[in-house]
């Protein structure tokens, strides 16, 4: 908690120091900020740890330039005649441990947390194919495809410009509910994938015949959508695996679980129907066979009596 206050703090210097317009200009170029818990801490992880390594840099790079300007050889000075200091060795073994574990606590917990998976109020079981997701809601008991979305998959043999979100769009979204903690189970049909949504902060392998795991917790008022990839090299078309995931409020999430569950019967209910048809009675089928034999015979007959007539 100590090191995520101090993160947050020398961000805040940093930003008065170098003005809101040069701060955004960096942001652009820095890692995003994401919409969960786990993105923030990854994020002030990564501004402290920068934040130290600047510091460090001036620190030695200004000695150093310091040193070499003020005792070159043209103002006079010789250069000091010594092999071995024990206190500078001392000091410059010391101070960098001091420094790593420093931070390594703030990394340490971040990973932890990053790891807790407990208390999650929804599970989700992703199963990366080549090329798409298969997405399983196990506690609403909805299943779905997610694929590359129809008009960016068209636009390949035209011009990519005309869609919007080129192959970053999908024909079915990860929808969930803001303000809860969603469990991800990650695994795979066939080679190594990634789950990838950058706003999200999480990032996993899924991996044929093992089960990673990861948490998600979106924000209660950052309602929307964030669009994320397949980040492992999977075949050829790996490019062509794009996650897209609708984050939405309780009774929106409530609403849209209702009518994938309908659309799920809806759709069984026409298969059964379509299987109607093709599952006659066993008298139905028994007599279907006899006169198909009824029809053959005769045919078989004739065609004999044909080949042997000819043969005579």
């Amino acid at each position: 908690m100590y090191f995520t206050r101090l993160s947050r703090l020398l961000v805040g210097a940093l930003l008065a120091a170098t003005g809101s317009s040069a701060f955004a200009a960096f942001s652009d170029l820095n890692m995003p900020l994401g919409v969960t818990p786990i993105s923030r801490e990854a994020y002030e992880l990564h501004m402290l740890i920068l934040i130290i390594c600047v510091v460090i840099g001036i620190i030695v790079f200004g000695v150093m330039f310091i040193s070499m300007l003020k005792h070159r050889k043209s103002l006079g000075h010789e250069p000091a005649q010594f092999h071995h200091s024990t206190k500078a060795e001392i000091v410059w073994t010391v101070l960098p441990c001091v420094i790593l574990v420093a931070m390594a606590v703030p990394a340490t917990n971040a990973l932890i947390n990053m790891e807790d998976t407990s208390e999650s109020d929804l599970t989700i079981k992703v199963t990366a194919y080549q090329w798409k997701w298969k997405y399983e809601y196990l506690e609403d008991g909805v299943t779905f495809y997610s694929n590359l979305a129809p008009s960016s998959r068209q636009a390949i043999y035209e011009d990519p410009r005309a869609v919007d979100n080129y192959l970053r769009n999908v024909d079915e979204r990860v929808v969930l509910p803001v303000g809860k903690k969603v469990r991800v189970l990650l695994t795979s049909d066939d080679v190594i994938h990634a789950w990838w949504v950058p706003s999200l902060g999480m990032k996993k392998d899924a991996i044929p015949g093992f089960i990673n795991e990861l948490w998600i917790k979106i924000d209660e008022d950052k309602t929307g959508l964030y669009r994320g990839q397949c980040a492992e090299l999977c075949g050829k078309d790996h490019g062509f695996m794009p996650i897209v995931v609708e984050a939405r409020n309780e009774e929106g999430y409530k609403m849209w679980v209702a009518e994938r569950k309908a659309a799920m019967a809806s759709k069984k209910v026409a298969a059964n129907e379509a299987k109607k048809p093709l599952e006659a009675a066993p008298e139905e089928q028994a007599a279907v066979v006899t006169h198909a034999s009824d029809l053959v015979q005769p045919s078989i007959v004739a065609a004999a009596r044909s080949e042997k007539s000819g043969g005579l």
